[in-house]
């Protein structure tokens, strides 16, 4: 049977976090897709365009993922692709009510949709795209938080 996972988030910036959960899920699954959540709503720093070029860049070694943008209720973009499961990072306890609501939420839309829970390594959980994001705007180091692949072009893209 084939299986198929899903892995939403706005991922701006993708981070060495997402990567991490990205790897794990894709040794679980046969496809997952990473799905680029437009956000508007969130008033995200890159563009969508920028943040799946990325998200690219940072999967293009992975033969068995997708990187594909959305702008839609998560449970119809699943829906649409035909999949029941989720990929949801956890980081701590603080995130843990959260995404529990949010497959609570999810669930109660469209019963067949799963939803199963990653933890990141001990080295990127304190990871998030909004730490990378403010130590971009005060010209940090964020080498070691985001992909390689990556780093030459967030730099650009930010300027």
């Amino acid at each position: 049977m084939h299986r198929t996972a899903i892995y939403p988030g706005t991922f701006d910036p993708i981070t060495n976090g997402h990567i991490d959960i990205v790897k794990r899920a894709s040794k679980l699954f046969d496809k997952v897709i990473l799905g680029v959540a437009i956000s508007a709503e969130k008033r995200p720093m890159f563009s969508i365009e920028k943040r799946v070029e990325m998200a690219k860049m940072a999967t293009s070694n992975m033969s068995n993922v997708q990187v594909e943008p959305f702008d839609s209720l998560l449970v119809d973009f699943a829906k649409e692709k035909n999949v029941r499961v989720v990929i949801r990072g956890l980081r701590a306890v603080s995130d843990f009510e959260f995404e529990l609501q949010m497959g609570y939420a999810n669930s109660s839309l469209w019963r067949e949709l799963e939803t199963v829970y990653l933890m990141p390594s001990l080295e990127n959980a304190f990871i998030s795209s909004s730490v990378v994001r403010s130590i971009i705007s005060h010209k940090g180091d964020i080498s070691h938080l985001v992909p390689a692949e990556i780093l030459t072009y967030l730099c650009k893209a930010k300027s």
